[in-house]
């Protein structure tokens, strides 16, 4: 039901229920490579895991999770900069592969996300259930993978409408089963081919495929739970999200989550001293090369507007 607000219609947060298929897919593609992630450590012990299938997890590993930082987060989510249009798509192919979910329904879910940080309407917040220790621990499993069981589908329309206006955009959405194939199927192939042989296709198929998606799932996954629970916050915003270093090198950059929900559209979230965002370095190096532009860098000016409004407990936007 469509509500109104100060006279003007509002649009429904959901815009319907996912399909059984859909829910069986996530199941599938949520599941499947956590299991192979399970198995990998007795599975390594005296099999199959050569320095090929380590080169080629890695490579993947930053591919599909750069297309997520980059591609899904900084670029369509929040405008951080501007784009060439073959750059543009390139993100959305390289997202697409972390098997993470659509462009558009990622993009959809992250703006509802801000637009509730914390609060009832958060896709997965773990502070919804309150703040004793049992109800942390269902907070905790809702916001890292629990919420992605729940059927109910962000409003694209009400949240990502300019991206449903992207015809490239939009191309890509549709063909996101391909890129999910792609992104098993390719290390496979390079994998059997570079080693001459359909053990080396199993075994990069496995660690370069099932193992490194499951990884870059929890690493996200991550950032919406570990993130939103404990670390540092020197900056001040209207929700709890935290900086947790430990994860700064695996998530490039994503970790330095206190910064991101004080200024969302800042293309850097690592601003401090020695806090490495490998994603920002990447859109740097963008600019260079004239690919990027308009880039919402952390200017002095920036970052003194958020320490005023912490100083004066205010919130900046979230």
């Amino acid at each position: 039901m469509t509500t109104t607000t100060l006279g003007r219609a509002v649009p429904p947060l959901f815009d319907g229920r996912r399909s059984t298929a859909r829910q069986v897919g996530v199941y599938v593609f949520v599941l499947g490579p956590f299991l192979a992630l399970l198995a990998a450590v007795p599975l390594a012990w005296g099999w199959g895991l050569s320095w090929l299938d380590v080169v080629l997890a890695v490579v993947f590993f930053h591919l599909s999770g750069l297309g997520v930082t980059i591609g899904y987060h900084r670029h369509f989510t929040h405008g951080s900069f501007k784009a060439k249009r073959w750059l543009r798509v390139g993100l959305a192919i390289a997202g697409s592969m972390a098997v993470q979910g659509s462009p558009i329904t990622w993009v959809a879910d992250h703006r509802r996300h801000h637009a509730f940080a914390d609060r009832d309407g958060d896709p997965h917040s773990p502070w919804l259930f309150g703040t004793s220790p049992w109800a942390l621990a269902k907070g905790f499993w809702h916001a890292h993978m629990g919420w992605l069981f729940e059927r109910d589908s962000t409003n694209k329309q009400r949240f990502a409408p300019d991206l449903l206006a992207d015809r490239d955009i939009v191309a890509v959405d549709r063909q996101f089963p391909l890129w999910m194939a792609v992104t098993f199927l390719l290390p496979a192939v390079l994998g059997g081919l570079l080693s001459w042989s359909w053990w080396g296709a199993l075994t990069a198929f496995f660690w370069a495929g099932l193992v490194r998606v499951a990884v870059l799932h929890h690493v996200t996954w991550s950032t919406n739970s570990i993130c939103h629970m404990i670390g540092e916050r020197p900056f001040r915003s209207r929700d709890k999200a935290a900086n947790f270093w430990p994860l700064a090198l695996l998530s490039f950059g994503e970790s330095w989550h206190n910064l991101h929900h004080a200024d969302p559209t800042c293309a850097r979230h690592g601003v401090q001293r020695g806090q490495l965002d490998t994603s920002a370095r990447l859109i740097w190096i963008f600019e260079r090369l004239g690919w990027a532009w308009n880039v919402r860098w952390p200017t002095p000016q920036r970052l003194a507007r958020i320490a005023a409004d912490r100083s004066v407990g205010g919130g900046a936007h979230g």
